[in-house]
This record gives C-alpha cells, structure tokens and sequence, in this order.
C-alpha cells in the first residue's frame, strides 16, 4: 500500500574540496586521504558565512595537514545516500560538492585531521586508479586535462617532498 509507506526526510548538504597536486621527483603527485578502505579526495561541509572556495582551504587542510593555494573551480558534483541520523532515523542525503584545483605549496600530510586515516602522495595515473568513487575520477580527470595545458611546471613555489 503506497499510503502506508514512511517518507524518509532529506537533507540538502553543500561541501567543497579540492585536486591537490605537486610536481615530485617522479613528475605530477596527487594528495589522496583514505579512510577505512576507501580512497577519496579531501572535501567537507561549507560552514555558514564561507564561499566554496574558502572552505575547500579549510576543509584541504583540515583533512590534509597541507597548505594549498587555490586555482579556480575544476567542477560541481552532485550524489545521493542514505544515513541514519543520532536516533538511528535513515535520512536521505543530496550532497552537492564543489571542486577546485589546488597547488600545494607547505604543510605536513602528519597533520591530518582524526576523520582520515591516511594521506597519501600518489603519481598522477596511480591516484587515478586508487580513487573509490566515479565522480571523483572524473573530476581529478578535468584536473589533469587542465594541468597537462598549463605547461610542465605548473605548481608555484617548492612545495615539500
């Protein structure tokens, strides 16, 4: 009986993250965080009073113990889940996640936050593959595509090994 059914509440997120890269000793790395088993890009939820922008920084380095210097937008992603919520309620999700493309330029990936449990420096073709999720190959893609028109050397400044 369709009348009989719950509605399960949805909640609209906006998040932001970025593409970091830097130029090692082997050509193009990009920072990957793990978490549990899965491989992503770094991202979490704007906060009120940020831009996009501000917060994928934040949400970079947070995540990353990187500092990073932002170079426009690479893309906007959208996904759906189910979580339950602190009452075990299920609630559904529409996350929407800003993408930006980010030069690293210091930091220390030892100063993560709690939430990852890993952060790793991988060659461009190998992070590729490694990433968990389709729309976050695609976007690391769109980073590549651009990195590979801006020349040989795009990262600015020495960032660290």
């Amino acid at each position: 009986m369709l009348g009989s059914r719950k509605k399960i509440p949805t909640v609209l997120e906006f998040s932001a993250g970025g593409v970091v890269y830097r130029k090692g000793p082997q050509g193009l790395e990009i920072a990957v965080i793990r978490v549990g088993d899965r491989y992503a890009l770094p991202k979490g939820l704007i906060e009120k009073g940020e831009s996009p922008e501000q917060a994928a920084v934040r949400e970079v380095q947070e995540e990353t113990g990187l500092e990073v210097e932002p170079q426009g937008l690479l893309d906007k992603i959208d996904y759906w889940f189910v979580w339950p919520d602190e009452s075990g309620r299920k609630v559904r999700h529409h996350k929407v996640v800003y993408f930006y493309l980010m030069a690293c330029v210091g930091g220390d990936p030892a100063r993560h936050d709690f939430e990852v449990d890993e952060v790793l420096w991988l060659p461009a073709p190998e992070a590729l593959a490694r990433l968990s999720y389709k729309t976050e190959r695609a976007v690391l893609q769109k980073a590549l595509d651009r990195l590979a028109g801006a020349g040989s050397d795009p990262a600015p400044g020495s960032p660290p090994s």
